[in-house]
């Protein structure tokens, strides 16, 4: 991943992004520890008496050096560690450096490197002691809390980078996730543009056709009673009415899902009963509240949308809150609007997991906006969820 392995050493390439306020926080954090460890370490060869002043001059020169060089850390991780590592013998001032880059490489580098380093680093811990022994402690204790604490910062460092692993990997899922639920609505949209066409065509056939019939007689017939005249004149005009009327309707046919269904008697605002019990028949517990007296006034655009909406909510309801009491709600009335409701409480229980996408719901929305009406749902405070729209009327 480039996110951890921000450019190989030497330049590679690939330009490195510029440093953050968090970078400098955590670069001057690492070049301070990198300084205390070194001058405690300082003060140990400063106090040997085993240790040559030419000796003690060098490693304190080196470890200068190291420490220095900690700030290039981000940009030469790997040229760094191995640097270092060659002058451990020479220099256990540099001693902090080198937990800096072993630490650098673990996060910002595979495993192998940690492996090649780490285990080098490892391999002259005991050669380091037994020739410049530490005199404030055994042989054997040194190596062996030197060893420990290679392995801890090697191993914290493979830590830190295994979570910024997980943590790109889940940001990469959600970014794939939100593109392909955006494909996905997109897909839907377009094939439902495609049932517009469809649906278009099997509407406006037959009111062109009466056009056209009554058109053509006229033309046929000049001489015709001026009864019939005016009479074939109302159904033109009625027919070019109905015509545009629908063409503003058609578009309210949204859901690739009804592609099948060309061709058949399309529900209206009538059939809603036969929804509720077919319901009831299917197990479910539904209540049909309809203020609309005489559903046969609906427009047939408004009242199959109305009939799509109660029949999408009363199918997520039985998906998502099976055993629950729905409430189906129908008002309005001409110039006022149809207003449909479709409610269900919290269900009782867990509810095992129903694959779903909410394309439905994208469906009756895009539905309903594009018949001049509107739709909203959601869950409520209660738990329960509802969905609510109104459709013009008149």
């Amino acid at each position: 991943m480039h996110e951890l392995d921000p450019g190989p050493d030497g330049g590679g390439g690939r330009r490195r992004p510029r440093r953050t306020a968090r970078d400098w926080v955590v670069d001057f954090c690492c070049f301070f520890g990198a300084v205390v460890i070194g001058i405690a370490a300082a003060d140990t060869v400063s106090d040997d008496p085993g240790t040559p002043y030419a000796l003690a001059v060098l490693d304190q020169c080196l470890g200068a050096l190291a420490c220095a060089a900690v700030w290039l850390r981000r940009r030469w991780p790997v040229g760094l560690a191995v640097a270092l590592t060659v002058i451990a013998p020479v220099s256990l001032t540099a001693s902090g450096a080198s937990l800096v880059a072993l630490f650098t490489i673990a996060v910002h580098r595979p495993f192998r490197y940690v492996a090649w380093i780490g285990g080098a680093n490892l391999a002259l811990t005991p050669l380091i002691y037994w020739v410049r022994p530490d005199p404030t402690m055994t042989y054997l204790t040194a190596v062996v809390l030197t060893t420990l604490l290679l392995a801890s910062v090697g191993g914290w460092g493979m830590f830190v980078r295994s979570q910024r692993q997980l943590l790109l990997s889940l940001r990469d899922r959600a970014r794939r996730a939100e593109t392909e639920a955006r494909l996905r609505a997109e897909q839907a949209q377009r094939l439902a543009r495609e049932a517009i066409a469809r649906e278009m065509h099997d509407v406006l056939a037959h009111r062109l056709t009466l056009l056209s019939v009554h058109a053509g007689a006229l033309e046929f017939r000049p001489d015709a009673p001026r009864e019939e005249v005016g009479r074939a004149a109302g159904v033109i005009r009625e027919s070019a009415h109905e015509a545009l009327q629908d063409l503003r309707e058609i578009i309210g046919v949204l859901r690739a899902a009804e592609s099948d269904e060309a061709g058949r008697p399309q529900p209206t605002l009538a059939a809603l009963d036969a929804l509720v019990a077919e319901s009831r028949e299917a197990g479910m517990k539904v209540t049909l509240d309809n203020a609309v007296t005489d559903p046969a006034t609906v427009p047939a655009s408004v009242g199959r949308t109305a009939y799509r909406i109660a029949q999408e909510g009363l199918t997520n309801a039985r998906k998502h809150a099976p055993g629950t009491e729905v409430a189906v709600s129908v008002s309005g009335a001409l110039g006022d609007g149809l207003t449909i409701g479709v409610r269900n409480p919290a269900p009782e229980g867990d509810v095992p997991p129903v694959p779903g996408s909410g394309q439905g719901l994208i469906g009756l929305t895009e539905r309903a906006t594009l018949a001049g009406g509107r739709l909203e749902h959601g869950p409520e405070p209660d738990g329960g969820f509802l969905v609510r729209a109104w459709l013009p009327w008149g």
